[in-house]
């Protein structure tokens, strides 16, 4: 699936990060034969890997450390919250509709199965620069009918009643109600006060609350 978008004239600053060390070597040597593309920077999944992204200055990420827990959400949510712009495109992927589904949520745009050949994962990898989404086209049908349910339930109102809450969202917004400060939360989540403040924000947004105090308020009812 694509939806249109601008194309990019410079290079895409790209950056990998991949669990298995040789398919990220393998991953950096394919890249670096094309002239449209920079490598950036390659790692593994870790904590400190949001900030060596940050620094390189990348335009998209790829990314296979995407499991089928919620493990990686709090990951994924971390770093865009440091780095908005940034796109994201997924590799290596099962054929499993509801981690696609997730991804989706999270704000993916790119989803490459595990069978895709090289040449598929650079076509999405141009795609999704341009400002477009790329998945499997057997995806496509199930993104359609996910939203036509939701849509539904929004007009039957019957949507559910608890908000679907990131692991990590919760355990931030339990030391709100603990009465801890941005600076205090940061300090023991190993967050920046930067990141502690947008997950709050977007927390607020989500729940529709207009301070931090309303939104545990309505968290505790809800649950």
């Amino acid at each position: 699936m694509q939806i249109s978008g601008r194309q990019s004239l410079s290079p895409i600053r790209v950056y990998v990060v991949a669990e298995n060390r040789l398919l990220r070597e393998t991953l950096v040597r394919l890249f670096r034969k094309r002239s449209e593309i920079s490598i950036v920077g390659d790692t593994c999944c870790s904590d400190s890997a949001i900030a060596d992204i940050a620094s390189a200055k990348s335009d998209l990420l790829l990314l296979d450390c995407f499991n089928t827990n919620n493990a990686s959400d709090d990951w994924l949510a971390d770093l865009q919250e440091s780095l908005p712009e940034i796109k994201i495109v997924l590799f290596g992927m099962d054929e499993d509709p509801s981690v696609f589904l997730r991804a989706v949520r999270l704000g993916i745009a790119g989803y490459v199965l595990k069978n895709a050949s090289a040449t598929d994962l650079l076509d999405a990898v141009r795609t999704v620069v341009q400002g477009e989404a790329a998945c499997p086209t057997k995806f496509c049908k199930v993104l359609f009918k996910t939203v036509a349910a939701g849509a539904a339930e929004e007009k039957d109102g019957s949507a559910a009643s608890s908000f679907e809450l990131t692991q990590r969202q919760r355990q931030l917004m339990s030391l709100v109600a603990m009465g801890l400060s941005n600076k205090e939360i940061a300090a023991n989540l190993n967050l920046s006060e930067f990141t502690v403040k947008n997950h709050i924000y977007r927390v607020m947004k989500q729940v529709d609350a207009q301070s931090r105090h309303e939104a545990v308020t309505l968290i505790r009812d809800c649950d």
